[in-house]
């Protein structure tokens, strides 16, 4: 049952109908997550903000997954997983990679293992990494930047993430088939 409502263009507040009509254009339907945070222009704008910025990182868009499918395993997002596995596909990225992200399996690479590890200290441990840690991420390849860019990451997905925990968004008839539930320990 979704708790917060899904806008559509006519239903959405007036600073919202511009934004949801560029989501349109650019998808060629209206995610549901961008119906939700058309409640708030504002939320709906720096959200696709962040999007915008986080994809035009350092980050191939390997990484960029890695970054986005590891939040959002670990946050238990009924919603993200299964629209990242969709713009994975969109962007050619190795369906295997794909599916260790969704299934929280070790990464077959260990430079992107590495930006596994570090996007998941930085999350659980929020942002207070250790020296090592960052060592090792900087003996993998990664700097600074990368650091900094996965904590851009995690801004981006916490709206998303948040939004739909609360929101429980349906997910968009294109992501269906990608539909994915959180293991249980």
């Amino acid at each position: 049952m979704t708790t917060l409502k899904v806008h559509t263009i006519e239903t959405a507040p007036e600073g919202s109908k511009e934004q949801l009509e560029a989501s349109v254009k650019s998808f060629g339907m209206l995610p549901g997550l961008h119906g939700v945070l058309a409640s708030s222009p504002e939320t709906l704008e720096a959200y696709k903000n962040l999007h915008s910025l986080f994809s035009n990182t350092s980050f191939n868009a390997e990484e960029l997954t890695v970054v986005w499918q590891t939040i959002n395993v670990e946050n238990k997002c009924h919603y993200c997983v299964p629209a990242h596995t969709a713009i994975a596909n969109m962007m050619k990225v190795d369906p295997e990679l794909t599916e260790a992200l969704r299934n929280g399996s070790k990464l077959n690479n260990s430079k992107l293992q590495a930006l596994q590890e570090m996007t998941l200290k930085i999350l659980h441990n929020r942002g207070h990494v250790t020296a090592q840690d960052l060592q090792a991420f900087y003996e993998a390849g990664y700097g600074e930047q990368q650091v900094l860019e996965i904590i851009l990451g995690l801004a981006q997905k916490t709206i998303s993430n948040y939004t739909n925990h609360i929101a429980n968004t349906p997910i968009d008839t294109p992501f269906q088939k990608f539909a994915w539930e959180a293991k249980t320990l």
